[in-house]
């Protein structure tokens, strides 16, 4: 066969080893791939901490039992489907004796019709029902919950808690078996609310409010992330959730609502003090002291930083991304005094020309700051 008016080589001419070679190049990445991540999984260390497969609260637990539901459906659809085109690829397929028979028509076939349009009609309410039921049953916040209020900013989430006049950053602790909710919003830009072994994500909408229920069922501290592009540092917008037991969040409450101590001259604070005022650090970081005259209160329509009065009590901080694996709390918070911008691209925090020891007494300054 030749084709007629054209230079190219007829169909059946076409080398087939190039196209196979490529294709299988293209299953080898994607089996690879695959088996990257679940090796990922299956690790399941601080390098891949954000998996949905671990729920760890009732919430979360919901929605991994619809996606279990929803998953062996499909995959039973799946089998079905490709069973049936095997078994007619095979048991039909064109056979030379059969050159001159016709293939039975069924076109018309009331029964058909009828069976193709039900089954799936049934399988999408089996799903559509559970799935609903719970979209209504994770928006509405129950009347025992206890109310948090998240706030996203570039790049780090502001919490805070109103019947106790706590506010905090990075780390948000909750009493274990306690429903909390969260009604979030953004200071700035489009952010989103992701801690996947609580709940699913949820956006922060500037001047809106959405609502986010969190529950733990164990004591542990559950890893969270940003999940909308927000800017240069969208990937160092981190969080963490600490989920104590009520005891220890009361205690947690009783050291929050306490001011920190104003450092005097003499004390190994006061020239870390010093050099926060001097340097402009007051100008976007709220400290509380006893003495309300000496405090630093950034208003809230102000632009502004996290609230600094217990710095100390939380162990990761900068978007809760420092410090990281294998990193001390000290040298990590030497390293991002030096210089933030370097540490979070695009940083408001600016490059303050800090010296060595201007740094060393703003962390013996914050350490202090339990």
């Amino acid at each position: 066969m030749k084709l007629v008016g054209t230079s190219q080589p007829p169909y059946d001419a076409v080398p087939m080893a190039p196209i196979r070679r490529r294709l299988s190049r293209l299953a080898a990445l994607v089996g690879s791939a695959f088996l990257l991540s679940a090796c990922a999984f299956l690790d399941g260390g601080q390098d891949q901490p954000l998996t949905t497969f671990e729920p760890a609260g009732p919430f979360a637990d919901q929605i991994d039992g619809l996606f279990w539901l929803v998953f062996w459906i499909a995959t039973a659809v799946f089998v079905l489907v490709m069973g049936g085109l095997v078994l007619i690829l095979f048991v039909f397929r064109d056979r030379k004796k059969d050159e001159q028979k016709e293939p039975k028509q069924l076109h018309g076939s009331p029964k058909l019709e009828v069976l193709w349009t039900v089954i799936p009609a049934l399988i999408l309410a089996g799903i559509a029902v559970p799935t609903v039921s719970s979209i209504f049953d994770l928006t509405e916040c129950g009347t025992d919950a206890m109310e948090v209020e998240i706030i996203g900013h570039q790049w780090w989430f502001e919490f805070y808690y109103p019947e106790q006049d706590i506010t905090t950053a990075n780390i948000m602790v909750i009493p274990v078996d306690q429903e909390v909710c969260a009604q979030m919003t953004s200071d700035d830009v489009l952010h989103n609310f992701w801690v996947p072994a609580l709940n699913g994500k949820r956006y922060l909408v500037p001047g809106q409010t959405t609502l986010l229920r969190l529950q733990s069922d164990e004591v542990a501290e559950f890893w969270g992330h940003c999940a909308e592009f927000c800017g240069l540092s969208h990937s160092l917008m981190r969080t963490r959730v600490q989920a104590v037991s009520e005891a220890d969040f009361d205690q947690w409450v009783v050291d929050q609502q306490a001011p920190s101590t104003l450092p005097v001259e003499g004390e190994p604070g006061f020239e870390g003090w010093t050099v926060f005022q001097n340097k402009g650090c007051i100008r976007c970081h709220t400290v509380r002291f006893e003495d309300e005259e000496a405090s630093n209160i950034i208003p809230p329509e102000d632009f502004y930083g996290p609230d600094l009065t217990h710095f100390a009590s939380r162990d990761h901080f900068a978007g809760a991304v420092l410090p990281e694996e294998g990193e001390t709390h000290d040298e990590a918070l030497k390293r991002w005094l030096a210089n933030p911008p370097e540490v979070k691209p695009g940083s408001f925090m600016p490059n303050l020309a800090l010296t060595e020891q201007e740094i060393d007494a703003l962390i013996v300054w914050l350490d202090s700051n339990q």
